[in-house]
């Protein structure tokens, strides 16, 4: 009987240790399920004011574990109500943090709709063609839930799904990366930025030193990443386990020589945001020099534990903001008759970086359908140009044609058709008529 008792007991120790280290092998994956569920449940009350969080969880063996508790000014998220707990922390302009503590960040710059003349834009009644584009754009299945359409400068048609409308902020996820070449290009505007400054980062004594403003904007830095989200990945890592993002990505390896091979990296966004606001002005750096002079109300640029906008994924707006977005990009930074950014920026922006590379049309912050091997999208007019983000979400620049057209959603499905470029195509062909 002792010896049963004996062997038993080291039965039970064996097995505790085996859950006990499998859960620290795994907790980098769990804390990844806590942290994403803890900001969209905190990010979706405090900026979109939803109350179903659960409807914008991605399809994950994860999620029917994950226990979610939200706030007044936070939310939190945990495995059971047990393990691998995160917490988002609201601040007013600032959207949602991850963070053990409140994060301190200052003032946010006061920012109105005066000036932007889609915000109060009356509904419009699109023509037949265009209407039938947009039922194509909202099929069963493609998990759409905003569309707007600006031609020629004027709103023309919108739509949305049940349960959003045209005050509903909608999360772009890496479209943000187009917006932060707009706001790269204000500061280059007004001289206080170069894109040819380099010795960005005080601890960079090596090679890294020679990486420029430039290269993190067009992701030639040569640092190492993955944007494979995983266990331990770097993109994983920096949005869900890291208080600094900006010196997380610093960190990493030179593996190319700068400027020789294009790798997609949100960390290269990230790390550029975290020069800037260190420089320029900390999270309201997205609010003073953008969302302001373009009134952006709805705009908000979630930043980290230290202040730094998270540049690569999470700038929310309402879908008439995102077209705004557009159509100062289809104006070439121009606003009200007013210079926002130099004459041919957006030329240069958009024009695809030809170096090694396994991303067909990458330019400075947006995607462009003039690549260097052929047209990426062929049912697109060339001088086309693209916002990108997770699960679906586009802005489709067209300056041939005086076309911006906004696509929101939830489409976590890689697979899955959202029919954003159909809708684009479809509304050249069905506006070029009208015309």
């Amino acid at each position: 009987m002792r010896r049963s008792r004996k062997i038993l007991l080291a039965v039970v120790v064996v097995v505790l240790a085996v859950l006990v280290g499998g859960y620290w092998y795994e907790r980098p994956l769990l804390l990844t399920g806590t942290g994403y569920a803890a900001h969209n449940a905190c990010a979706l009350d405090a900026i979109a004011h939803r109350d179903d969080p659960a409807d914008d969880l991605p399809p994950n063996p994860l999620v029917p574990v994950l226990r979610t508790k939200t706030g007044d000014h936070d939310a939190s998220a945990s495995v059971l109500g047990l393990f691998s707990k995160q917490k988002a922390w609201a601040t007013p302009g600032f959207g949602c943090t991850l963070a053990d503590e409140r994060p301190s960040l200052g003032e946010a710059t006061p920012v109105t709709a005066a000036g932007n003349p889609y915000d109060a834009a009356p509904a419009p009644t699109p023509a037949v063609a265009v209407s039938a584009a947009l039922d194509k754009a909202f099929a069963r299945g493609l998990g759409t839930r905003g569309v707007v359409v600006l031609h020629d400068g004027r709103l023309v048609a919108e739509r949305y799904a049940k349960g959003f409308d045209q005050d509903t902020p909608q999360l772009g996820w890496s479209m943000t990366k187009s917006v932060t070449n707009l706001l790269v290009g204000r500061l280059v505007a007004q001289g206080k930025l170069s894109l040819d400054d380099d010795h960005l980062r005080p601890e960079w004594t090596d090679g890294r030193a020679a990486i420029t403003v430039r290269q993190l904007l067009q992701m030639t830095s040569g640092l190492s990443w993955d944007e494979t989200y995983a266990l331990g990945t770097p993109i994983t890592r920096m949005l869900y386990l890291e208080p600094d993002m900006g010196t997380y990505v610093a960190s990493r390896k030179l593996v190319h020589e700068p400027g020789t091979y294009l790798q997609y990296s949100s960390g290269n966004t990230d790390l550029l945001c975290a020069v800037l606001a260190k420089k320029f002005g900390g999270a309201d750096l997205p609010r003073r020099e953008l969302f302001a002079p373009l009134g952006l109300a709805s705009a908000v640029l979630e930043p980290d534990a230290v202040g730094t906008p998270v540049c690569s994924s999470y700038l929310w707006a309402t879908p008439r903001d995102w077209a705004a977005i557009g159509q100062l990009a289809l104006q070439d930074g121009v606003w009200n008759g007013k210079r926002l950014l130099s004459e041919g920026w957006m030329a240069a922006s958009t024009k695809a970086v030809d170096v090694r590379t396994e991303e067909a049309g990458y330019a400075s912050g947006w995607w462009v359908n003039d690549a260097p091997k052929g047209l990426v999208e062929p049912s697109l007019p060339k001088d086309a140009y693209f916002a990108e983000g997770h699960d679906g979400q586009w802005i489709v620049v067209v300056p041939s044609e005086k076309l911006v057209v906004v696509r929101l959603g939830f489409t976590p499905d890689e697979d899955q058709d959202d029919g954003a470029v159909r809708l684009a195509a479809d509304l050249v062909r069905s506006l070029g008529a009208a015309g």
